[in-house]
């Protein structure tokens, strides 16, 4: 669908939620990157950022970071609103993240 999405002239996909069938960053990035903004996919808050460890959290935005940001057209936010329960050292880990990449988070 994301190749129609772009034939009909939209620039931007949100969301881009990484953890659903056939959304794998790096494929997504390959695929149409050049073509469209990704806005989102920066954390899955349904799973890593409950589920994991602060150092969990980190490797994983850090590598959607590496995987989305080259070349522009990524937005980094997480893919959804963060769940109950969340350790909030997991938060801080997240824009720990961010921040030690450069990039300015939406949250």
């Amino acid at each position: 669908m994301i190749g129609h999405f772009i034939d009909a002239g939209v620039d931007m996909l949100n969301p881009i939620q990484i953890g659903a069938d056939n959304m794998d960053p790096a494929a997504l990035k390959k695929e149409f990157g050049k073509d469209i903004v990704f806005w989102g996919g920066g954390c899955d808050t349904v799973n890593e950022l409950t589920e994991g460890t602060p150092q969990q959290v980190k490797d994983k935005v850090r590598q959607r970071i590496d995987i989305f940001g080259p070349g522009g057209g990524f937005v980094f936010v997480h893919t959804h609103n963060i769940q109950p329960g969340v350790p909030p050292a997991n938060v801080v880990a997240m824009l720990e993240a961010v921040n030690e990449h450069g990039a300015c988070p939406l949250t």
